[in-house]
């Protein structure tokens, strides 16, 4: 017997149809002999849909405020689960968020768990009872209802299964794995039976959109295994039918060796931000980026030009697109702190990183790329880098291009791909 941790998302909630399939899923892994607590999202597009509600109300809206409202979508698709998981003999119940509790951070919108307490749905799990849990959701420690941001589910899944030491984290998406990239755009794109942690998190965080950063993140620091499979497919008593998440000891060195680069991935979510004739002093950088950090806006790539005899430089850098209207609000605010001339913005942009543990050991990864790329007229407009990734923004009409090129260009297309 095992203690399994299923998290299953949006698209697999869409209607009681699909929740239906969900919980013949649930059912047959309570079937084979386990213990099984679930963790499932909103509905496809109904934190979207939410979301618009805070925006229309108020673009500038109070977080707090917009946490109570986009928390309930998960709640109501727990509840429905729950009634279905019964209906079909199962037991279970539904653990809302404030009733563990989950502890988090007070970052509204971004919040961070800190504490999860298990007793009640461990013992309620031994006993034979599904834990239903909304992901996405917690509570701080003066009681106000927290979100975990956009994808927050699949981090609320590593949580429960590394608070619950369980065996196993499945997360259940609209794909049966991690490809070498999207397969919509590189047909030849092939599932990847095993990903370290450290290439997840790179590839999560550079715009693949299978897991959420935090979640490969945090299954990494707490060794959660981690399993990424379709919730499309038939159920099958193969306990690893998709692509597995671990650590680099449970790869065999010398197919590390062979993996030069385990995938491409693009993000179009991005908008460049430029500050024009910042002064060229100490403390200039530090007085752009202390108060977006202060309002928790995620700053990427960052590009500082060269400043000649004017005393001023130009900085550019990127956040999430979702947060460019709040962060034109913070550098408007700072405006006189910080010195600059002009803020302009652009969003026609995307992001296209390489990643591979083999980068650790093989020159000329970024070289390739960029040769490959200026073969095809693409120029790249940013760089940034890291021990097992490299990335460049470029204007997004070149997106699919850029994507298939890269593939091909590292071998990826090849039948031992995978």
């Amino acid at each position: 017997m095992a203690r399994i941790v299923m998290k299953f998302g949006g698209t697999s909630m869409a209607g009681i149809d699909r929740i239906r399939n969900v919980a013949a899923r649930v059912k047959h892994e309570v079937g084979l002999g386990n213990e099984v607590a679930v963790v499932v999202s909103a509905m496809s597009g109904e934190t979207d849909r939410l979301v618009n509600f805070c925006r229309e109300a108020s673009p500038l809206y109070d977080p707090r405020e917009y946490d109570v409202v986009v928390a309930s979508g998960e709640q109501v698709t727990s509840g429905l689960l729950a009634i279905t998981l019964q209906a079909m003999g199962v037991r279970a119940r539904s653990w809302l968020g404030w009733q563990l509790p989950i502890r988090t951070s007070d970052a509204h919108a971004s919040a961070r768990i800190e504490d999860i307490d298990t007793t009640a749905i461990a013992a309620a799990m031994a006993a034979g009872e599904v834990a239903v849990i909304p992901g996405f959701q917690g509570l701080t420690e003066d009681e106000r209802i927290t979100t975990l941001g956009r994808g927050g589910s699949d981090t609320s899944a590593v949580a429960v299964a590394a608070a619950m030491k369980a065996d196993r984290c499945d997360i259940y998406t609209d794909v049966d794995g991690v490809y070498t990239t999207d397969p919509r755009i590189v047909p030849k794109a092939r599932k990847l039976a095993k990903v370290t942690y450290e290439e997840m998190l790179e590839l999560a965080s550079v715009g693949a959109k299978v897991l959420q950063t935090r979640s490969v993140g945090l299954a990494m620091k707490e060794k959660v295994r981690v399993q990424v499979l379709s919730s499309f497919d038939a159920p099958t008593d193969n306990p690893t039918p998709g692509t597995m998440i671990v650590g680099e000891d449970e790869i065999e060195g010398s197919a590390m060796e062979r993996q030069l680069i385990t995938g491409i991935a693009y993000d179009k979510n991005e908008t460049k931000v430029t500050l024009t004739a910042v002064p060229d002093r100490p403390g200039a950088v530090a007085s752009i980026f202390s108060p977006l950090a202060d309002a928790n806006i995620n700053v990427d790539m960052i590009v500082q030009n060269v400043a000649h005899d004017t005393g001023s430089t130009d900085v550019t850098f990127t956040v999430p697109s979702a947060e460019l209207a709040r962060t034109l609000d913070v550098l408007e605010n700072a405006r006189e702190k910080i010195g600059y001339q002009k803020l302009v913005h652009d969003a026609n942009v995307a992001k296209i990183s390489v990643v591979g543990v083999g980068m650790r050991s093989h020159a000329g990864v970024a070289a390739k790329m960029f040769e490959a790329l200026a073969a095809r007229g693409i120029n790249v407009l940013a760089i940034t880098t890291s021990e097992i990734k490299v990335s460049v923004l470029i204007h997004e009409d070149y997106t699919e291009l850029a994507v298939r090129v890269l593939h091909t260009a590292y071998g990826l297309d090849a039948e031992d791909a995978a």
